[in-house]
């Protein structure tokens, strides 16, 4: 009997963990595949248990009490203390179970990633994993992901960032918009160009660098057309709307087969660094640790991918 008494315990801090980090009971039942009647009675039982009130509740609003704050610290440390055990154990082997929620870019999470995923996958029959592909910044908390892999995004102090590889660009032009325009030998030139913006890594302006004098200029520009998408801008330019800066590997083969030119390869743009991201926490399970293992193999050897220079 106690050690069933103890194993509720546990669901019932599990609970009200995923109440406080979902933000609302109907949002915690939601993500635990149960019912918010359920995940109210089980808040109920643990404020019980403890004889002490945990959350204020209104109509549109939630918010820890005192205790419940203090609560929250204790049951996140006894929950990752449980999970450390297991694994200690080896109840879960190191063999990863469960589910993981990875939030990827667009264009890595549709193609250069899937191949090393699903190899990920067969490899471990009892993990699952929710492949949310989105660009844009990640709640760990609210939007209930495990990990994300960011592309040129600054590092967050309040995550832990591991730099897996880094990505280098190209800046790349029709044959037929060349035609129309005098051949750039400086970079000065490149303003004069028609541009599309890659608006998540820049818009107004683009910074290169000579790869041999380490001279630095900085072009301004005025986009025809700005985008989040790289394919899209390697399509526009394809179609001869403008000039674009891109990640290289999008169009090795575009530029090897002649359908793009690249301008000023001596001139070099930063590369944008590629980083998983994920909540501290006192313990990881099986499956991030994996992951990231994972990650740290594969992401340097994809193509256009490079190991991050040092300075």
């Amino acid at each position: 009997m106690k050690r069933t008494e103890r194993i509720d315990r546990l669901e019932l801090m599990r609970t009200f963990i995923r109440i406080i980090e979902a933000g609302s009971l109907s949002a915690a039942a939601l993500q635990l595949g149960t019912t918010q009647a359920t995940v109210s009675r089980r808040l109920q039982s643990l404020e019980t248990l403890l004889g002490a009130k945990l959350i204020l509740r209104t109509t549109h609003a939630m918010k820890l009490t005192d205790d419940g704050e203090r609560c929250y610290q204790h049951a996140r440390r006894v929950v990752d203390s449980w999970l450390a055990l297991e694994d200690d154990l080896q109840l879960a082997g190191d063999n990863p179970v469960g589910v993981l929620r990875i939030r990827a870019p667009h264009a890595f999470g549709q193609q250069q990633l899937l191949d090393p995923l699903v190899d990920f996958l067969q490899r471990y029959p009892q993990l699952s994993v929710e492949w949310m592909l989105n660009d844009k910044t990640v709640d760990f908390l609210s939007d209930n992901i495990d990990c994300a892999i960011r592309v040129g995004a600054e590092v967050d102090p309040a995550t832990v960032s591991v730099q897996l590889a880094e990505v280098p660009r190209s800046l790349i032009i029709s044959p037929a918009l060349l035609k129309k325009y005098a051949q750039p030998d400086s970079p000065e030139q490149l303003s004069s160009l028609p541009w599309i913006a890659v608006s998540t890594f820049y818009q107004h302006e683009v910074t290169l660098r000579h790869q041999q004098t380490a001279e630095v200029a900085t072009i301004a520009l005025q986009p025809r057309l700005s985008t989040d998408s790289i394919y899209v801008a390697r399509n526009s330019v394809l179609a001869g709307l403008g000039v674009a800066l891109v990640s290289s590997w999008t169009v090795e083969e575009d530029i090897a087969e002649g359908r793009l030119i690249e301008l000023l390869p001596e001139w070099e743009a930063p590369a944008l660094p590629v980083h998983l991201v994920y909540p501290w926490a006192r313990y990881y399970p099986a499956r991030l640790r994996k992951f990231l293992d994972l990650m740290r193999e594969v992401m340097p050897k994809l193509s256009g991918m490079r190991m991050p220079k040092e300075e």
